[in-house]
This record gives structure tokens, C-alpha cells and sequence, in this order.
């Protein structure tokens, strides 16, 4: 008995809608086949889809809810596609819709800011709703420039009055005495990922307007004891190098009107041996409080280079057996 077989036509209005749906030399076919049980035909402007009914439905889907994204000008990227495909093949084409209907903001250059995956829409939706977010994640994940976007977004819609962006000026390996020029110069490349994505976002002439009239603050973090600040988007970026001291001195600081954003890899604390992460310690003790929102994003959340997930993926399970071992060992220890 021959297995049964369906069929779907996609209908595609032009080149570009091609190009983006299939990828540059049809790349997307490769992709496409090997998740799914199924064979793509393109005729002209039409794509057919056979295979098994289940599969040939899911593809058909995924199709149909992407072109409605391109047809209302999303630009789609390979990355993207990729992970709607993902999506497909967990069943769950529902979320497409989700993640890439919330652009958020174009830049001057014309790239559209948009969550790329479901957590990533969850932490943006955190941020909306709540005065306070924290953002615990690894590198990747897009904490602090989606926190960068809302907090222009929210500068330009006039929501706040001023960007205040801050970091810990911790020595990940080297010591702030033996870098060149003074004391701004020192911490400048601590703060530099933040120019970077402020640069993006707004453009070099438009930042640096905002930055000489103080609509934007970029400073270390030991500068904001002793203020309290009103109507402003507040970020602390690399919360996981802040003291519990600090981190507690950098919430009290929030006034009325204001939002504040921290975002930190609890992995990578470059604190001194015996320290503990501020953020780690916050996370515990502000679990629960309405109006504060915890969003822990993963591996899945990365869109850097795909060798970047399976680099933390392989950290975290050599971290985990290192810490089995420890525990093994200290259990024979105390049988002796």
C-alpha cells in the first residue's frame, strides 16, 4: 500500500517575495527538506508542496504566515527563516505571528528592530508592563540591545526624559591602573558595547546631540549613588559584576516616571574571588514583588553565529558535570 501524499500551492507575487522566502540561490530548500517530509516544486510564481499531509500542512502554514510579514514590509533575514522553521517543526507556527508582528523601531539606516525569538518578545512585553525588568541570560541573547531600543523608543514617543545607561567598571583579567589616559578614558571601554548600540540605533550625529545636551548618560556605575532619578529609562548593563551593595544602591536611585532595565550573565561574574553577584542576589530576593519582572533567557534566545548556542550549550553541561564531581567528592570526603 503506497503512503498517502498531499499537496499545497503557495502563490508568491514577485522576485523579492523569492528570494526572501526561499533564500538567495535557493538555499531554503535544503533547510526546509530536511526538517520536513517534504518536496518543494516551484513553477513560475507558484511553489508547490508535497509530501506527508501532516508536514506538507505545517510548511504550508509557515509560508503563508511569512509572506504576510513581507507583504507589510518585514525584511526577512536568513536567521529568521531559520527560526521559523523551528518553530514549524515544533508545531508551533502560532508563534511566528507573535515574535515578528512587534517591530519595535527602524534605525537611520533602515534595519528594522523586531524580537527574533518568543523569549525575546516575552522580555520586551516584561519591559512594557513593568517599572522594573531584570534580564538574566547569556552573551547573544540581545539583553542590552533590546533594552537599548525600548529605552530609545520610549525617548522618542516622549514616554521619559532622559536615557541613563550604566555599567560596572570591573577588571575582567586587567587592572583600570595600568590603561592608558585618565579616569574617562579608563572606563570608556567598559562602556563601549553601549556607544556601539546607541550608534546603531539613533545614528553618530543624533547621539552625540543627546549626549551634549544630557538627554543621554553613560557613566559607571559608582556614579549614580546620591541621586534619584526622575522620568528616565535607566539600564545597568553587566548586572552580574555589581555588588549586592551596589545593586541595591542602583534600584533606590529609581524615581517617579521612570523604568529601569538590568541585564546580566550570572556565568560570567568577573567580581573578585568571594564576591557575590548583585544580580544573582536581587533575582532571589525581589522574586514576587509586583511591579518587577524576572525574565531568564537561554541558549535558544542567542542570534549570534549558530556556533554561539552550541559554545554556551557545551559550557553549561561542562559546568554541570564539574559541579557533580565536586559534590561526589565532597561526599567521599565526609565518609572519610
Amino acid at each position: 500500500m503506497s503512503e498517502i501524499k498531499s499537496s499545497r500551492t503557495v502563490v508568491l507575487k514577485g522576485g523579492d517575495e523569492s528570494v526572501q522566502l526561499l533564500g538567495k540561490h535557493d538555499r531554503h530548500f535544503r533547510l526546509i527538506e530536511d526538517c520536513f517530509a517534504v518536496r518543494l516544486i516551484p513553477k513560475g510564481h507558484e511553489l508547490v508542496i508535497e509530501g506527508s499531509p501532516e508536514d506538507v500542512e505545517q510548511v504550508y502554514r509557515m509560508f503563508q504566515e511569512l509572506l504576510e510579514h513581507i507583504r507589510k514590509g518585514h525584511l526577512l533575514t536568513g536567521r529568521e527563516f531559520e527560526y521559523a522553521l523551528k518553530l514549524a517543526s515544533e508545531g508551533d507556527v502560532e508563534s511566528i505571528r507573535t515574535v515578528f508582528s512587534d517591530l519595535l523601531l527602524v534605525t537611520p539606516r533602515g534595519k528594522q528592530i523586531r524580537p527574533k525569538t518568543v523569549g525575546q518578545k516575552h522580555y520586551l512585553e516584561a519591559i512594557r508592563r513593568h517599572d522594573v525588568v531584570l534580564s538574566i541570560g547569556p552573551a547573544g541573547t540581545g539583553k542590552t540591545y533590546l533594552a537599548l531600543a525600548m529605552a530609545v523608543d520610549a525617548l522618542k514617543n516622549k514616554q521619559v526624559q532622559r536615557l541613563i545607561l550604566t555599567r560596572p567598571a570591573v577588571e575582567a583579567g586587567e587592572h583600570l591602573g595600568f590603561l592608558p589616559g585618565d579616569f574617562q578614558e579608563k572606563v570608556d571601554p567598559y562602556l563601549r558595547p553601549i556607544y556601539d548600540g546607541l550608534y546603531d540605533l539613533l545614528g553618530i550625529d543624533v547621539f552625540q546631540k543627546y549626549r551634549e545636551r544630557g538627554v543621554i548618560e553613560i557613566a559607571p556605575l559608582a556614579y549614580m549613588r546620591g541621586r534619584t532619578l526622575d522620568d528616565s529609562f535607566v539600564i545597568l548593563d553587566e548586572g552580574q559584576n555589581a555588588t549586592p551593595e551596589q545593586m541595591k544602591m542602583f534600584l533606590t536611585r529609581l524615581g517617579f516616571g521612570s523604568k529601569a532595565v538590568i541585564t546580566g550573565d550570572i556565568t560570567q561574574v568577573d567580581l573578585p574571588k568571594g564576591r557575590y553577584s548583585g544580580l544573582e542576589e536581587a533575582s532571589r530576593i525581589l522574586a514576587g514583588i509586583e511591579g518587577i519582572a524576572l525574565v531568564y533567557l537561554t541558549e535558544k534566545d542567542v542570534v549570534r553565529h549558530p556556533l554561539v548556542q552550541s559554545i554556551i550549550k557545551a559550557y553549561e553541561e561542562y559546568e554541570a558535570l564539574k559541579e557533580r564531581k565536586g559534590k561526589e567528592r565532597n561526599g567521599y570526603e565526609e565518609k572519610d
